[in-house]
């Protein structure tokens, strides 16, 4: 095969592999594309009942995977001690999408707050979950949400005891019940009713810390626990001190890419045929090819083999730097955290970049660098569905030039009378999760973006946005990818 041939090939198998619905990585996929890094088996273990992660980071993924038996067998199955398997019991807590018998929805919560705290509620929530086989139940029978948490209200040590006899069976039978909760940010409209209800939901996983076998776990963004409010209940360090993140290190990023392309097609494939010039077998279990070691955790060998793809340069010499590492370092937030959404689509656009395609290798590094601002305006998108007011505050900064000083930035605030704007829509009750910082002014606002990973807060004062976010609203950085001008 010649080599521009080949090239071919592979961009055509990175854009098969890879799916054009960014949003399709955030659902469960089929079982030859689940990828369990390391540090995720933890997260999954049982006994990891807070799991904190970022938007795109697999909350909602392995939320998903967790309830189907053939991918508890085949987490099981891998080698990474996550403490799952095919017997182990779970059921839905809180989730993105409504399923009144199993949770209430967020005007039920709403309603429900008036009347009790929120840590009956998710209790009641839970022993409904464990109790489901008993039919004459009250948590059963009773028809309302209501109900049920008055009755889990006016019998604590009936609840106490039914849940005591529930873990020794489940300890008899060697299995665990998880019962999952996601979505946390779609439990309320308003910061003060979410942060009651997450601290609700933390004081019950401290409760189930004493249990052996019930294991409530509950999938977290980082913004959703800064709040003091949260933590405002006795032994909360005993719940927060043991959160696990799900953070993607640059060669879990890698082994992932790896696990589409390896996957992509049949019995013949031109990536892992590609692999044996560099001394890669791979090998295959319950038709699944699985990532060698060396292509999981052996950076160098990971360098080698995406360089085979991409070229060693940013550029036409290493000073514009090295692909392997370029490319997660411009998709990472202000904390430095990277979205694998975002890694897969820049890539997936890239390998589409027609206007590059007679380069002696398979993609471009001007195509990386449009990979890496179709990714940018995908995060932005992604971070206005969760808080449509960033909008406001971003779309004044288009122009700018980073890093600069804050008073810059307040300047255009200013002209555009942005946070004007947010207090009129956030008194008529337009803004969902407004800025809990409002209040305090400019200052208070940019604490708040700060926190959600869109501001950076340089030694010297000034601010700093990521690529991620920079590119897509058309702000500028000397020597930068160059920045996406909104109209």
């Amino acid at each position: 095969m010649n080599e521009y041939r080949f090239h071919s090939k592979i961009r055509q198998l990175i854009q098969d592999a890879l799916p054009a619905d960014t949003s399709l990585f955030g659902k469960v996929p089929e079982v030859k594309y689940i990828y369990l890094p390391a540090g995720h088996a933890r997260a999954l273990n049982p006994d990891s009942m807070l799991v904190v992660g970022i938007r795109g980071a697999g909350k909602s993924f392995w939320w998903g995977a967790l309830q189907i038996e053939g991918y508890r067998t085949l987490i099981g199955k891998s080698k990474t001690q996550a403490g799952i398997d095919k017997t182990t019991i779970v059921s839905q807590g809180f989730g993105e999408k409504s399923s009144i018998e199993n949770y209430p929805g967020k005007d039920v919560l709403v309603n429900l707050l008036k009347v009790f705290d929120a840590r009956l509620i998710w209790r009641t929530i839970i022993l409904r979950q464990l109790t489901r086989e008993l039919t004459n139940h009250p948590l059963q029978k009773n028809r309302t949400w209501n109900e049920r948490v008055k009755w889990v209200k006016g019998n604590p040590e009936m609840v106490e005891r039914q849940l005591y006899e529930i873990d020794n069976r489940l300890e008899a039978a060697a299995t665990y019940h998880l019962v999952l909760f996601d979505a946390l940010d779609r439990t309320a409209d308003d910061w003060k009713s979410m942060y009651a209800l997450v601290r609700g939901l933390l004081q019950v996983l401290l409760e189930c810390r004493s249990y052996k076998r019930i294991r409530p776990k509950a999938f977290v963004r980082p913004d959703h626990l800064e709040d003091s409010s949260v933590a405002a209940f006795p032994d909360s360090s005993k719940v927060l001190s043991q959160k696990v993140e799900l953070s993607w290190p640059r060669n879990e990023l890698y082994g992932l890419l790896w696990q589409y392309l390896a996957n992509a097609s049949g019995s013949r494939n031109i990536f892992r045929d590609g692999c044996r010039g560099f001394e890669i077998e791979w090998k295959q279990q319950d038709q699944v090819w699985t990532v060698p070691e060396q292509l999981r955790n052996d950076e160098s060998k990971q360098r080698e083999v995406f360089h085979a793809i991409t070229g060693p340069f940013m550029g036409r010499e290493r000073r514009r730097g090295f692909p392997y590492t370029w490319l997660p370092n411009h998709l990472g937030d202000a904390r430095r955290l990277v979205s694998p959404r975002s890694i897969l689509a820049a890539l997936r656009h890239a390998a589409g970049d027609a206007s590059r395609q007679n380069y002696k290798y398979a993609i471009h590094y001007e195509s990386i660098k449009t990979g890496v601002q179709e990714a940018s305006k995908i995060r932005g998108q992604e971070m206005l569905e969760d808080y449509p007011w960033v909008d406001t505050l971003m779309k004044p900064l288009s122009g700018l030039s980073v890093p600069c000083s804050f008073e810059d930035i307040n300047g255009r605030w200013d002209h555009s009378k942005s946070l004007e704007k947010l207090k009129k829509d956030i008194q008529s009750a337009v803004v969902k999760l407004p800025p809990s910082r409002i209040d305090a002014g400019p200052d208070g606002v940019r604490e708040d973006l700060e926190s959600l990973g869109l501001f950076q807060r340089m030694a010297d004062g000034r601010v700093n946005l990521p690529d991620v976010y920079r590119v897509g609203y058309g702000i500028g950085r000397r020597g930068g990818v160059r920045a996406v001008y909104r109209g």
